[in-house]
């Protein structure tokens, strides 16, 4: 894990971080401390299926701490191994709201996102409670969440361009581009699809899976593991 990031580095720079807006206890240093090489195994994995050139370098992940993008990614992470591995809540609640006020961006540690997701300048955006697939990207400004108890399901390969929403009992196949101010609330979308507009007037165009994978940021769609 040495070759990925200074594990040393990180830990401290995070319980810093952490003490210096939320007065971080010894205890939490201390959870801290086993919790961050674990979450590095699920970032690892992660960063592994990027082809982004921040991600990775020849299919070999790069880690950079001081990438918004990817901190994002690894506070996430982070937040939910100390919450579901040590069931310590109000650590957890710390690093969520570091993560918010450091990327500006919403991701509660009590929703799964995927083991392989991608963001894209996620500032701004609210990834609330939904099922979620591998190779979920989102940009800036989206928000995926409830209406009326009811949360949305995505597929694999869903992208939130940015400023799109989601919401409600609303199912999103596999392949599916929401366009930049898309608003879809209680909808279905089918697989290979790009969606407009805005529920229930939406306008919803078939490509063929081609047309997704070749825009695809994740190695596995270019004929990669």
């Amino acid at each position: 894990m040495s070759d990925f990031v200074d594990i040393p580095f990180l830990v401290k720079l995070v319980s810093q971080q952490t003490k210096g807006l939320f007065l971080c206890t010894p205890c939490e240093r201390a959870t801290l401390k086993k919790a961050v090489p674990e979450a590095l195994l699920r970032v690892r994995n992660c960063f592994s299926a990027i082809g982004n050139k921040y991600y990775s370098k020849e299919k070999v992940p790069i880690f950079n701490p001081f990438h918004s993008g990817q901190y994002t990614i690894f506070l996430y992470f982070l937040s939910r191994d100390v919450f579901e591995k040590y069931g310590e809540v109000q650590l957890a609640d710390k690093l969520y709201y570091l993560n918010k006020v450091l990327n500006g961006c919403d991701l509660f540690y009590e929703v799964k996102l995927p083991p392989v997701f991608f963001n894209e300048h996620p500032v701004g955006s609210v990834i609330g409670r939904g099922t979620f697939s591998n190779y979920f990207v989102f940009q800036q400004n989206c928000t995926v969440g409830g209406n009326k108890g009811a949360y949305p399901i995505l597929g694999e390969y869903v992208w939130l361009f940015a400023n799109s929403v989601v919401i409600g009992a609303s199912h999103i196949g596999n392949n599916v581009f929401v366009s930049a101010g898309t608003y879809i609330k209680d909808a279905v979308v089918p697989d290979n699809s790009i969606v407009f507009g805005r529920s229930p007037h939406l306008t919803i165009k078939q490509k063929p899976p081609e047309y997704f994978t070749s825009k695809s940021p994740f190695h596995v769609h270019h004929g990669g593991g």
